[in-house]
């Protein structure tokens, strides 16, 4: 009988971690197994999509005055409902929606909070571009009111208990961090599980590719407009361009790839377009983890202190040296 290799999963994965996070306990890895769980029923979603009448809109605008995908709404459901029996969440934060979820009947128990974009980039999906899922995990504040749900949502990034996305290509990857390191697994459909495919990820530290979206680039701020006009000179070493226009997919690439993401502020967004809780914070989270850098243009996003539920933030985000590059502009 041939021997089999071992399988380790995303909960197995973080319970390994016992010892070294304060949150390694199986109650912290029930929740995550509500992430996962969400996770594949979206893929099995997005795989059907040209076969189930899921691909188009909705006819409403969210929170941030955008056309809501029948996608969107099916994934938000699908996590809301995932984490919503969890006995360790207190609140559910949506980038779809205008108030935080509170789960009430759980009492006291419910001490981490769960903020996630359901589906970024999902206005692609009829381009089969690859889309994902955004997390982010709290612990609420014992110092604070209880009843005080956005003192408890408004915490700044470095208080993240743990982070990641899902990438929904080629093939279904989770990414996540609880501050060891970055590891990456691969969604197996014969098994039906995430697989550990990768540990301790590392963001190169340069690397000569850009991304973001030069149709805006006139009205970008100067310094991000000097910069990019200094990369695609000769006398800058010829940086070559990668943009997808799905966030996920494209901090992916740089994940594994390196160089730097753009998303600066421009006349008509002067806040910034991407949501700090939702997107900016966990996905700093992830880049710092690997040896990357995020930063607003002016500060460390992680340090930044939210002063609202669905505030928007300006994003430079990637290798280490590439950011550093952008910010000495």
């Amino acid at each position: 009988m041939t021997d089999q290799p071992f399988i380790t999963t995303v909960e197995r994965h973080f319970l390994d971690r016992k010892g070294r996070n304060p949150h390694a306990t199986a109650e912290f890895s029930w929740l995550l197994s509500g992430i996962t769980l969400a996770a594949k029923i979206i893929a099995a979603q997005i795989h059907r999509a040209g076969l189930v009448d899921i691909i188009g809109r909705t006819g409403r605008t969210n929170v941030q005055g955008e056309e809501v995908q029948k996608l969107d709404e099916f994934a938000n459901d699908t996590l809301v409902r995932c984490l919503g029996y969890r006995d360790n969440v207190g609140l559910l934060v949506s980038e779809e929606e205008d108030e935080p979820h509170v789960i009430k009947e759980r009492g006291e128990s419910g001490k981490y909070i769960v903020l996630f974009d359901p589906l970024d980039g999902s206005s692609n999906i009829n381009a089969n571009v690859s889309i994902g899922t955004i997390f982010s995990i709290l612990a609420r504040d014992p110092k604070v009111d209880r009843n005080d749900v956005l003192a408890h949502v408004l915490q700044p990034g470095c208080k993240q208990v743990a982070a990641g996305y899902v990438v929904y290509g080629s093939s279904t990857v989770l990414a996540y961090t609880a501050g060891a390191g970055v590891h990456m697994f691969t969604l197996d459909p014969s098994i039906g599980a995430f697989v550990l495919a990768q540990e301790n990820i590392r963001m190169p530290e340069a690397a000569k590719i850009y991304s973001v979206n030069e149709a805006y680039e006139e009205t970008f701020p100067e310094n991000f407009r000097r910069y990019l006009r200094w990369a695609k000179s000769a006398d800058g070493g010829g940086y070559s361009m990668r943009y997808i226009g799905s966030l996920v997919a494209d901090f992916h690439r740089t994940l594994i790839s390196g160089g730097v993401f753009l998303y600066p502020s421009t006349k008509k967004s002067p806040e910034g377009k991407l949501r700090l809780l939702y997107e900016a914070n966990p996905l700093a989270f992830v880049a710092e983890q690997a040896g990357g850098l995020a930063s607003d243009g002016r500060q460390r996003i992680l340090d930044k202190k939210p002063t609202a539920m669905h505030q928007r933030t300006p994003l430079v985000i990637g290798s280490k040296q590439e950011v550093e590059r952008v910010l000495r502009a």
